[in-house]
């Protein structure tokens, strides 16, 4: 009874870790890689902890605890994935501030389903040296190293500056 409500409980977590990639990709933040990051770090506990869950039942040892320690991060992926989208959802779009800057390098990680596209440009923030930027196919074959580029950066709704849009100078 209860490896079946873990593994139903595990497969409500495995479809939002597989819509928060996606979703993220919407309204790119700014700090997505550190985001991804963070999402992998607490992916990869919840499962480990979902094994543990499994081993301990099997043994029948006191589960209780683990049990909602986990409970907490069944809707983790969700939260974090709608934070976002109503992140650039409920933006709007005459706060964009553009802020010129240059191309420093390309980077191109080929995935499955989508892949990896950024551009690494020079960091119009404080105590920042360069900004990666989540791209499309379009814009990462349209810049090369070194090109003239205006960012256009909006503040978010919910306060996580992400990504308007890349443009020619």
């Amino acid at each position: 009874m209860f490896r079946r409500r873990l593994l139903k409980r595990t497969a409500v977590f495995l479809a939002g870790s597989l819509a928060f990639p996606y979703v993220s990709q919407i309204y790119p933040p700014l700090e997505l890689d550190w985001m991804l990051v963070f999402f992998g770090l607490a992916f990869f506990l919840a499962l480990t902890l979902a094994v543990i869950l499994d081993r301990r039942a099997r043994k029948r040892q006191e589960l209780e605890v683990l049990k909602r320690i986990y409970a907490g991060f069944i809707p983790l992926p969700w939260i974090l994935a709608a934070t976002l989208f109503l992140n650039g959802k409920l933006d709007s779009q005459k706060n964009v501030i553009y802020h010129s800057t240059t191309v420093d390098s390309r980077y191109n990680m080929r995935g499955i389903v989508r892949g990896t596209r950024r551009l690494f440009v020079h960091s119009w923030r404080e105590g920042q040296k360069i900004e990666r930027l989540a791209v499309d196919f379009d814009d990462y074959d349209r810049f090369r190293s070194g090109d003239s580029v205006v960012v256009g950066v909006e503040p978010g709704a919910l306060g996580i500056p992400w990504y308007y849009g890349v443009y020619r100078r």
